[in-house]
């Protein structure tokens, strides 16, 4: 370590000591944001280095977060998948109440990588390729589920989580059930309650209580007879064998 960064160190040691006060002033908020849930461990301090950790550790943790967000948006542009993943693991570490930065990370790793990574032609074997996008789908996965950890109140995080496993993992049983804690959840989009059902639907052996579930909206008036709600029904109605004069989803005949 060369003179100067040594009294970089020790002037970010000596701020943190002023700001002591402060942090104590501000320990009750904190711990309403679940902020001491953030444990910077050696493993962060390899990631991102001796000056970044001490800065993190003297109250510049956002602005640490933000620098490795920036750089993240850098490496993008290099379609550089590991570099982006290493800042974004760090960025959450440091700022885990932040949802948009586990939204992004998950979006980039599900959506952009695994594209990337199943179009790559420098890999001949499809098979290789296809476990590749796989992979990249879960590491996306474990944003959202570590997001939703740090941030059990957001229903955005649910709704994305809710769409991975639809879209992605085609896992319908599993999207319903977060689809439909996310509803739950204050401020969660109307939308939602339908989703879970639409999901349902698509699930062997509760196509019972799917059905039940789309009717209900389905009564609640002409504003809720969307097109697949209409098709979800009538595929239900047919697998249930619902006799002719109690379907409900029964095509519109041309005048």
């Amino acid at each position: 370590m060369n003179r100067r960064q040594m009294w970089a160190i020790l002037g970010l040691l000596v701020f943190g000591v002023v700001r002591l006060p402060l942090e104590l002033g501000l320990e009750k908020k904190a711990k309403a944001e679940r902020l001491h849930g953030v444990v910077l461990d050696l493993g962060v301090f390899d990631k991102i280095g001796q000056m970044g950790f001490v800065a993190a550790l003297s109250g510049f943790r956002a602005v640490v977060a933000d620098g490795f967000w920036i750089h993240a948006s850098m490496v993008w542009e290099r379609v550089d998948w590991a570099a982006m993943k290493l800042d974004f693991d760090i960025v959450t570490t440091l700022q885990p109440r932040c949802v948009m930065f586990w939204d992004t990370a998950a979006w980039h790793m599900y959506a952009n990588a695994s594209v990337a990574a199943f179009e790559d032609r420098k890999q001949p074997r499809a098979a290789l390729r296809l476990k590749a996008q796989r992979e990249y789908w879960k590491l996306g996965e474990d944003y959202l589920l570590h997001g939703i950890a740090n941030n059990p109140e957001n229903p955005g995080l649910y709704t994305s989580l809710g769409t991975l496993y639809r879209d992605r993992l085609q896992n319908h049983e599993e999207a319903a059930k977060v689809y439909l804690r996310g509803s739950l959840l204050p401020g969660a989009p109307v939308y939602l309650h339908r989703f879970a059902a639409y999901e349902l639907a698509r699930c062997p052996g509760h196509e019972r209580e799917a059905y039940e579930k789309l009717l209900g909206f389905y009564r609640k008036g002409e504003s809720e007879h969307l097109p697949t709600l209409l098709r979800h029904l009538g595929e239900l109605e047919e697998k249930l064998n619902v006799p002719p004069g109690d379907k409900v989803a029964i095509p519109k005949k041309n005048p």
